[in-house]
């Protein structure tokens, strides 16, 4: 399968979870991934993983809340490769508390981990995905979309995500650049967490999903995110894909 034969691609969060399913869904197309993360003993298993499919693949380490540390992660990549095809901004942490419990530490988190890092890397790829008419792929959610509760924090940085993701796509459609959302609801190691501390809930919420199930982070999400990262989706920019079983149909 080569759909992202010798493409060049970022994946922030590329260690694990739905990070780690989209980086072993496009490195099985052709594409040379590389997976930025804080965790450098999941990053290194991961790099070992992702080169024995795709030898180039490799791993950075960053705190992507160290903004100075941003626009360096893909000047390292396009040194290496020469090159940048597609930037996948999936990274993101945040605190579950309701609105009159938030701190100010609880929005920097969720700002800090999720949104900056997208508009940053953003900002610093543009010049490189200008030549060769590139993609972005960042990163929604349910919770944003709905606004379920002690999300706050969670939902108003992915919104905000959504909002500059629609601008990019009205501003750099001229250069050929797509800007596309998918918001998930996957199988990740979070999800089976909470599967086994809350089975009740868990079973009432997949209940829900018409599809019956949570997404696989490879072969449901990273398949997607292989055809937005590929020149199958040429003609698609500024959407946001529902990847989520049909929990939520935009209207």
């Amino acid at each position: 399968m080569t759909k992202l034969q010798d493409k060049v691609i970022i994946i922030t969060g590329g260690a694990g979870g739905i990070g780690s399913g989209m980086a072993k869904a496009m490195a099985k197309e052709g594409a040379i991934v590389t997976i930025v993360d804080l965790n450098r003993e999941a990053g290194e298993t991961m790099e070992k993983e992702l080169q024995a499919i795709s030898p180039k693949s490799m791993f950075l380490q960053a705190n992507l809340m160290e903004r100075d540390q941003l626009p360096k992660i893909i000047d390292t990549v396009v040194e290496k490769y020469g090159k940048l095809d597609v930037l996948v901004n999936n990274a993101h942490a945040s605190k579950q508390v309701t609105i009159e419990e938030i701190t100010q530490a609880d929005l920097d988190l969720s700002f800090g981990t999720g949104f900056y890092p997208t508009f940053y890397l953003m900002q610093a790829a543009l010049p490189h995905l200008k030549e060769t008419k590139g993609n972005i792929i960042n990163f929604a959610s349910g919770a944003g979309i709905q606004g379920h509760e002690t999300q706050a924090a969670y939902a108003a940085a992915k919104e905000a995500i959504r909002g500059i993701s629609r601008v990019a796509a009205n501003e750099w459609g001229r250069y050929g650049i797509n800007v596309n959302i998918i918001s998930p609801l996957a199988d990740s190691p979070g999800v089976q967490a909470w599967a086994k501390a809350q089975p009740e809930y868990y079973e009432a919420v997949r209940s829900k999903i018409p599809l019956g199930r949570f997404g696989n982070v490879e072969e449901d999400i990273g398949r997607v995110a292989v055809f937005l990262a590929s020149d199958d989706s040429q003609y698609i920019t500024g959407q946001t894909i529902m990847v989520d079983g049909g929990s939520l149909m935009l209207h």
